[in-house]
């Protein structure tokens, strides 16, 4: 297992390299070293994997080093590799390693290339340290550093302001919820005397139904350390309250956006609750929120997700819905089909995430999809890649055989349904609906982009690079009309301001394509490993594994089977007639829903909401201490009080150094007269 210290080390050593070189190393140096150190990592990852898969394989946990010993607290750092190690680091170094070498096209032009691909790698490597942690501390150290990764790419881009806002807005909103991770480890450690996790999880039963007091109130113990800590998932994987940051952060690069919502961040939390099951298990009532936070994040960002223009925003609240399942997967104790989602939804959601970049570098950087339509001709490889991505993440499938999110999202519903409970059939319900708006923005993101008359014309970003084509034309020619006479024709023919979308480069389609592998066969030819009968021997002990919930789902009602079937050709056909068969429909139902439409595309109104809560409040307080304290009272008694009493009184003393000896001595002489009349009149 020792290949586990080249998988975790080498993305920060190609991270290190790239980013101290710089400019000094160069583009293509810089690129090869951080690409190739992935793929090796991937290359190690896969076989271990396969071991895991079929059963040859035992955990095993890999010292690299003496940590901490600060009287109870003792813990080394170490690489724990099981099962659930093994799924992560296939999902974590596959995708990042295709995202790096699609880098390669996309990011091109860049000029500042090596720093981008360091961020990426130093990414990579923090969400290898979180997946292997052996202990709480290791853990957060990994859990911080995806958040620190997520705030260098997303601001990456940092002269544009709207980037940095929204980097900042990303580290602010991670560490709400990292205060709540933080506060269940310190009450963990409180707990359990240790932050080694198999430790804390072999004793977590025996604290099952134990309280704990604070501020004079008993409360259950397990609850309140499994809502803490569950507050550091909401934050990170972008659950309702806390999911404000996720769609702000398609500020950053495409290749960013695939790597932090399909492989690295988002997925953090998912991997956190599954790791601690045990723990979990323990609490009831921690399960039952969990399951409600996962039902309505589900639903709620399904129904943005329906009302979005810009392509990128669209896939990101689809991220956050498909988060949502897997959040009430783990609520209802189907932890299995938790990451059997979290496994399938990494290739389909990068491959939309990369397939969205591979439109946007064809149609000169525009993400309005009113601009779109016609492309399938113009750039097939990407129209294919796009439709194995959509055919994956609707859960197209029947009679056992399917794309990819078709048997790990139909195994969460089942769960959710055989679980038997009332929060189980909320959850099933709120699933359901999300299916079927998710057919419905999938599709009506594949026909506005692909379909339809060509709606180039009016955009402005296209304009503008057509604009500047004619003028390079002109210049290289010294005959501006020969230049427009040549593109005249493409002009009046298609409407298209004489753009012509163009296919990406062979560095770009080749991530498509393997990731479309994995969108079409990943569901099918892993499903026995992950929730199937018998599986539990798989996942050996590194989660909760439910054999008698995997046999209830057999038995639920057929209808109920058929029912994401059913929704997702509801969600299809509508689009369909939305978007190809009537153009004119979804505007006349956005119009008759009024309102209704605008809170739902405004987002719930949450970004107004915590406008007017958090920061209208944060600012009238810093503007109290500004023009209150420190102007009124702190500037009045220190920089205009006594400062200003000791700078005047300076003044007139400096009158009296005269330099003159007699001066003194009179001085000298009325001092000593004063004084020996004082002590006469005492």
């Amino acid at each position: 297992m020792n290949q586990i210290l080249i998988i975790v080390f080498l993305p920060m050593l190609a991270a290190i390299i790239a980013g101290l070189g710089n400019k000094q190393l160069g583009n293509v140096a810089a690129k090869s070293i951080t690409t190739g150190a992935l793929f090796i990592a991937c290359g190690l990852s896969w076989p271990i994997f396969i071991q895991f898969l079929n059963g040859s394989a035992e955990a095993t946990v890999v010292p690299v080093l003496k940590w901490v010993a600060s009287g109870a607290l003792t813990f080394d750092w170490a690489l724990r590799v099981d099962t659930l190690t093994a799924v992560m680091l296939v999902v974590v170094t596959s995708v990042s390693a295709l995202v790096h070498l699609y880098s390669w096209g996309y990011m091109d032009e860049e000029p500042d290339q090596p720093r981008f691909f360091a961020y990426l790698s130093l990414f990579t490597f923090a969400m290898l340290m979180l997946v292997t942690a052996d202990n709480l501390v290791q853990m957060f150290f990994g859990w911080e550093g995806v958040g620190l990764a997520s705030y260098l790419l997303i601001g990456f881009w940092f002269r544009k302001p709207s980037a940095s806002a929204a980097a900042i807005k990303a580290f602010v909103v991670n560490r709400v919820g990292d205060l709540g991770f933080m506060l269940g480890i310190f009450g963990t450690f409180l707990v359990f005397g240790t932050v080694s996790i198999p430790a804390i999880l072999a004793e977590a039963p025996g604290m099952a139904g134990s309280t704990i007091g604070f501020l004079g109130y008993r409360f259950d113990t397990m609850t309140v350390l499994c809502l803490l800590l569950f507050v550091g998932a909401m934050g990170k994987s972008a659950q309702l309250g806390l999911h404000t940051w996720l769609p702000d952060a398609m500020e950053g690069p495409t290749p960013v956006s695939a790597l932090i919502h399909a492989a690295t961040m988002v997925t953090a939390g998912v991997f956190m609750v599954c790791r601690l099951s045990p723990m979990f298990e323990t609490s009831p009532t921690a399960m039952t929120f969990i399951t409600f936070i996962g039902a309505a994040t589900c639903f709620f960002a399904a129904t943005i997700g329906c009302t979005q223009w810009d392509i990128k925003r669209v896939i990101a609240y689809s991220t956050c819905s498909q988060l949502g399942y897997m959040f009430f997967a783990a609520g209802v104790g189907a932890f299995g089909s938790a990451m059997f989602h979290l496994f399938t939804h990494a290739f389909f959601k990068a491959l939309l995430f990369l397939c969205a970049g591979s439109v946007i570098h064809a149609m000169h950087h525009e993400q309005d999809m009113r601009f779109y339509g016609g492309l399938w001709k113009k750039i097939p490889v990407t129209f294919w890649a796009m439709t194995a991505g959509t055919l994956a993440i609707t859960g197209v499938g029947m009679f056992g055989v399917g794309f990819a999110g078709f048997h790990s999202k139909d195994s969460i519903l089942e769960a959710a349904y055989a679980s038997g409970t009332s929060m189980g059939s909320f959850a099933f319900w709120m699933g359901i609906f999300a299916a079927l708006m998710t057919s419905f923005y999938s599709w009506r993101l594949v026909f506005l982009t692909f379909f339809g008359k060509p709606r180039w014309a009016e955009s402005e970003h296209i304009q503008h690079a057509v604009h500047h084509h004619h003028e390079h034309l002109s210049d290289e020619d010294g005959d501006a009309d020969h230049a427009h006479g040549d593109h005249g024709h493409a002009a009046h023919g298609d409407g298209t301001a004489g753009y012509h979308p163009h296919e990406s480069p062979w560095v770009m389609l080749l991530p498509l394509v393997i990731l479309s592998v994995g969108a079409v066969f990943a569901g099918f030819v892993f499903q026995h490993a992950f929730v199937s009968e018998g599986t539990g021997e798989f996942w050996k002990g590194a989660l909760v594994f439910h054999e008698h919930l995997i046999h209830a789902m057999h038995g639920i009602p057929e209808l109920m089977k058929w029912m994401p079937f059913i929704v997702m050709s509801l969600g299809l056909l509508i689009a369909w007639y939305g978007y190809i068969k009537n153009t004119s429909f979804p505007a006349a139902v956005a119009k008759q829903l009024g309102p209704v439409y605008t809170f739902v595309y405004r987002k719930w109104m949450f970004d107004e909401l915590y406008h007017y809560m958090f920061v209208v409040p944060a600012f009238w307080i810093g503007k109290v201490f500004w023009k209150v304290l420190d102007i009124g009272v702190i500037d009045r008694f220190g920089p205009d009080g006594a400062a200003w009493a000791v700078a005047k009184g300076s003044t007139y003393a400096q009158r009296v150094q005269s330099g003159y000896l007699y001066s003194y001595a009179l001085i000298m002489l009325l001092g000593l007269v004063g004084a020996i009349s004082w002590v006469i009149a005492g």
